[in-house]
């Protein structure tokens, strides 16, 4: 039987490519016995479906642009590692 590392990066390559028959029953087989990778499974999916909606109707928030104080503040936080900026919001 399939390891859980071994089902999600099956599960990943399902998006990319069709699995042998025998890799869809090893991974069947896995997501009926293991929550946690049919979980993986549902939320691959749904980012599956996100990015297609996303790309077919990117909307406004793909024209937003941030202001060059926000792109400095967050150019900080990331060599900072972020430890200052995101220990305020937790």
């Amino acid at each position: 039987m399939l390891s859980c590392k071994e089902t999600s990066l099956l599960v990943s390559q399902s998006r990319d490519r069709r699995l042998s028959w025998s890799e869809r029953w090893a991974v069947r087989l896995h997501l009926w016995i293991c929550e946690q990778c049919r979980r993986y499974q549902r939320q691959v999916a749904f980012f599956g479906w996100l990015a297609q909606k996303l790309e077919a109707d990117p909307g406004p928030m793909t024209q937003a642009e941030l202001s060059e104080a926000a792109r400095e503040r967050i150019r900080k936080a990331i060599e900072a590692g972020c430890h200052e900026g995101c220990s305020r919001r937790h």
